[in-house]
C-alpha cells in the first residue's frame, strides 16, 4: 500500500480503480438504496440514480487521466512545476517565456478544476501546495525525530486525540484498524507538538485521516497537514478559541447576503444561523459532509487556489438548493435539506461548476479585506465571553 511504484504500476492501478458499479436487477426495479465502496474504501449509500452519476463521474476521471498522462509524456513528469505566472499578472506580457508561463498557469488551473487523477494526486498535491518545499527546509529525519521526542508524552491534546481516534470514520477498512489508528495518532500528535498554538482541535482528525488515504505515507500526510494549517488556511482557525473559524463564519454570512440575497433574507427571517451547518464544513474541509471523491476534488482546487475555494463551495451548496430552501418554514427543514444535499453530491463537476461559474468571481484580496473587517468584532466578543466566564468562576469560588 505504501511502497514506491513505477509508472507502469501506477498506470495499471489507475485503470483498476475505476470499476463500473452495477446494482442488481432487483435494486434497479425497486429503486431501493444500495451500498458500495468508493475509491478510498468508504461505504456509500445511494439509489440507482446515484450509481449512474458515479459511473459517469468515473468515466470523466478516466478521460481526465488520459489528458494528464499525455501532458506528462509530452512535457515531462513535473511539467506543472515549470515557472508560472499568476493569471492576474498575465496582461501585457511580451516575453515568450513569460507568455508560456502564463499559458501554463491557465492550463493548469483549468485542469485542476476538472480533477487530478487519483494516482497522480499525491505528488501533484505535495508539489503544488508547498509541502515539498516546507519539508525541504528541515533535516530529512525531522518527522522521525519529532515522533521519538514526543513518544509517551501525555497532554490534553494527546488525550483528546486518543478519544477521537475510534470516532474518526468508523467502519473504514483501514482507518478503523489498529494500524490506521496508530498512523493517524502519530500524525496528529506529531503536529500538536510542532505547533503548540494549535495543538489539536476536533475536526483535524477527519482532515488528517483523508490525507493519509491520499498521500499513502504518514510522513507526507504530516507535511500536507502542516502546509494546510500554516500556509493555505487562515490563521487561528484551529487555535483554542477558534477565533479564525469565527471570522470565517462571519465572512461567509456576508458573502451569502451578497451572492445569494434571497436565500440570506429568507434564512434571516427564520432566524437560521448559517454557522449551524457551515462550521463543520470549514473545520473539516467538507470531509464529513461530502462524499470522499467529491471532497478530494474540492481539495484539488483548495491546495492550488487557496482558502477562498471553501467559500465558493459553501455558497454553491446553498445556491444549488435555492428553490427548496425558499420554501422552508422550519430551521430543521433547512438543516435536513443541506445535509441530504451534501451527502448525495456525487458529481463534483456539478458542484464546482456552480461554485465557480454561477457564484461569480471572488479574489483572495477581497476575502482578506472582509476578514480584517470582522476580526476586531470577533476578538471583542471572545474577550467579553472570556471575562464573563472568569467572573462566573470567581463567583463560584
Amino acid at each position: 500500500m505504501f511502497g514506491p511504484q513505477s509508472k507502469m504500476d501506477i498506470a495499471f492501478e489507475w485503470q483498476a480503480q475505476f470499476h463500473i458499479l452495477r446494482p442488481s436487477i432487483h435494486a434497479r426495479r425497486a429503486n431501493i438504496i444500495v451500498k458500495f465502496q468508493d475509491l478510498y474504501g468508504f461505504t456509500v449509500e445511494g439509489n440507482v440514480d446515484d450509481v449512474n452519476v458515479l459511473n459517469e463521474v468515473r468515466e470523466k476521471v478516466r478521460q481526465q487521466g488520459r489528458v494528464w498522462w499525455a501532458l506528462e509524456a509530452s512535457k515531462g513528469a513535473n511539467w506543472y512545476l515549470q515557472p508560472q505566472i499568476s493569471i492576474s499578472q498575465g496582461i501585457g506580457l511580451k516575453s515568450s517565456l513569460k507568455l508560456s508561463g502564463f499559458v501554463n498557469a491557465i492550463t493548469l488551473k483549468k485542469l485542476i478544476r476538472k480533477g487530478i487523477p487519483p494516482v497522480l494526486r499525491p505528488k501533484v498535491w505535495f508539489s503544488l501546495s508547498g509541502a515539498a518545499k516546507k519539508k525541504s527546509t528541515v533535516p530529512e529525519s525531522y518527522y522521525n525525530d519529532l515522533l521519538k521526542a514526543v513518544q509517551g508524552m501525555d497532554t490534553p491534546a494527546t488525550r483528546q486525540i486518543d478519544h477521537d481516534l475510534p470516532r474518526t470514520f468508523p467502519g473504514h477498512p483501514w482507518l478503523d484498524t489498529p494500524e490506521g489508528h496508530a498512523a493517524l495518532r502519530r500524525v496528529l500528535v506529531g503536529y500538536s507538538f510542532r505547533d503548540s498554538d494549535v495543538g489539536y482541535c476536533q475536526g483535524l482528525n477527519y482532515v488528517a485521516a483523508l490525507l493519509l488515504l491520499v498521500m499513502k505515507t504518514e510522513e507526507d500526510a504530516f507535511w500536507m497537514l502542516a502546509v494546510l494549517l500554516e500556509n493555505v488556511l487562515v490563521n487561528d482557525c484551529y487555535t483554542t478559541n477558534l477565533s479564525g473559524c469565527h471570522v470565517e463564519q462571519r465572512v461567509f454570512k456576508d458573502l451569502l447576503a451578497k451572492k445569494c440575497p434571497r436565500i440570506a433574507a429568507h434564512l434571516e427571517a427564520l432566524e437560521f444561523d448559517v454557522s449551524l451547518v457551515a462550521t463543520e464544513w470549514f473545520l473539516c474541509l467538507f470531509s464529513k459532509s461530502l462524499p470522499s471523491e467529491t471532497t478530494l476534488r474540492v481539495w484539488d482546487v483548495l491546495f492550488y487556489e487557496g482558502a477562498k475555494v471553501l467559500f465558493h463551495v459553501a455558497l454553491a451548496i446553498f445556491k444549488m438548493k435555492e428553490h427548496e430552501l425558499l420554501l422552508t418554514h422550519q430551521v430543521g427543514d433547512i438543516i435536513n435539506i443541506l445535509q441530504r444535499t451534501t451527502h448525495h453530491l456525487f458529481d463534483p463537476d456539478e458542484l464546482l461548476t456552480v461554485a465557480f461559474d454561477k457564484i461569480g468571481f471572488m479574489t483572495t484580496n477581497t476575502i482578506s479585506k472582509q476578514r480584517k473587517k470582522q476580526e476586531t468584532e470577533v476578538m471583542k466578543e471572545l474577550d467579553l465571553r472570556m471575562r464573563r466566564l472568569n467572573s462566573i468562576r470567581t463567583d463560584e469560588k
